[in-house]
């Protein structure tokens, strides 16, 4: 029962814009580029992942996640999150996914465990995994099988959104907290809290 990861990004010199009290475009950058080659080098060691398709229109984040070994889908159309993770998985579908994991890529501490436990090998169709954000308003991480059951609702309450939707699908949502899926960097004081783990952490 093959895994598809899809890994939606933005381009990356227009990425975290309300991060933009605290960094730099330059920073934005490089932290969008850093977080996105964390979510490969995790997915790429996670043995439920049978391929990672990242989904852009950034030529840069496309060039880049090929280096990894990833698969790769220019998003077209208006921007769109949405829109995108449904062009992402027609396509993963269309190759012979029997599920998909949605992955934002700005959570700086998943891991492969953390992704062995969204991509849950064993449940059977249908079967919907969300891992809210710390808030659990957002949507951290999303599993779905078969792919398609249900429409993607990212954007604000997200979570609420996909557990109802999934109700819906006659699929009840399983949700799974995890280490590594609670901390997006999206918001500054997501940022300051991003920056004080590090300070204790290279201190000890």
């Amino acid at each position: 029962m093959p895994t598809w990861a899809i890994v939606p990004v933005k381009p990356f010199l227009h990425s975290k814009s309300r991060l933009a009290g605290v960094l730099s475009p330059q920073e934005r950058a490089r932290l969008s580029r850093q977080f996105l080659g964390h979510a490969l080098d995790v997915l790429a060691q996670a043995s439920a992942i049978a391929q990672t398709l990242v989904i852009s229109r950034d030529p840069e984040a496309l060039a880049f996640a090929r280096q990894r070994q990833a698969r790769t889908a220019t998003e077209s159309g208006v921007p769109d999150l949405n829109r995108a993770l449904r062009q992402a998985t027609q396509a993963a579908l269309s190759l012979g996914a029997d599920a998909v994991l949605i992955l934002p890529t700005d959570l700086p501490f998943i891991s492969p465990d953390d992704i062995r436990q969204l991509a849950d090998e064993r449940a059977a169709a249908p079967t919907v995994i969300i891992a809210p954000d710390r808030r659990e308003r957002g949507t951290n991480a999303l599993f779905v099988r078969p792919p398609g059951l249900l429409e993607y609702a990212f954007g604000p309450d997200s979570f609420h959104k996909h557990s109802e939707l999934a109700a819906r699908a006659g699929a009840p949502a399983r949700i799974c907290r995890l280490p590594g899926t609670g901390l997006d960097i999206d918001l500054a004081e997501d940022w300051e809290l991003y920056q004080t783990y590090i300070r204790q952490h290279v201190s000890t």
